[in-house]
């Protein structure tokens, strides 16, 4: 722990955890924002440490995990489900049980960021060449970042209500980025110019305008 090497290493990790996981917290405020708020502390300490910790196996068996076959395209068809869900729940369902309320938050938590942290699982796989130590710390440093942006993230949700389909937006357009990373779909997109930018509208505005009429349905009945 004492190398030079050791250090730089790790903070190439934070570096990378502080740029890949704004969206990250952008979903953790979205799934917490209908629980009373002294659960909502409950949710993003729960679900970022056990996202955390699955992330860590994850970045552990990195390898393994690039040779599952349409891995982006499936999480990012599962990032999408997701973020059209989170936008689909009306802030107006007060008939939710609470416990079972910050069971289904830190669930979307934990899923949405394996779906989402592929990009960073590779990442620090690839800087801390191998050392589970560098991973472990890396991550676990990150945690507060997340949390704090996570709650900081809520606060402003919170007073702009609109906001939530901005966070949407973002986990749509994360999505649709992971779609379009998957070698497949690359191949096919790749040959034809600005058919990725229309792709992730597509998909962005799909999302949106589907999460928008299901929300505005629950409110009319």
């Amino acid at each position: 722990m004492v190398d030079p090497d050791f250090f730089s290493s790790l903070l190439l990790i934070i570096t990378i955890n502080i740029v890949l996981s704004g969206d990250n917290a952008v979903v953790i405020a979205i799934a917490c924002r209908r629980l009373p708020a002294e659960q909502q502390k409950k949710a993003i300490v729960w679900g970022t440490t056990l996202a955390v910790i699955v992330r860590v196996i994850a970045t552990i068996l990195a390898v393994y995990l690039l040779k599952i076959p349409y891995l982006y395209l499936i999480g990012g068809t599962i990032l999408l489900w997701i973020s059209y869900n989170l936008l689909r729940e009306g802030d107006d369902q007060d008939d939710i049980d609470a416990s079972e309320d910050l069971v289904s938050a830190v669930k979307t938590i934990v899923v949405a960021d394996i779906m989402m942290g592929l990009d960073n699982v590779l990442a620090i796989a690839g800087a801390a060449q191998g050392n589970i130590l560098l991973i472990v710390i890396g991550l676990l440093i990150s945690v507060p970042l997340m949390v704090f942006g996570s709650q900081l993230i809520l606060r402003v949700m919170e007073r702009f209500a609109w906001l939530v389909y901005f966070g949407s937006g973002v986990l749509a357009l994360a999505a649709a980025n992971m779609i379009l990373t998957e070698e497949t779909v690359r191949a096919w997109v790749d040959p034809y110019p600005g058919l990725a930018f229309l792709v992730k509208a597509v998909l962005v505005l799909a999302v949106l305008l589907l999460g928008y009429r299901q929300r505005s349905k629950g409110k009319a009945s």
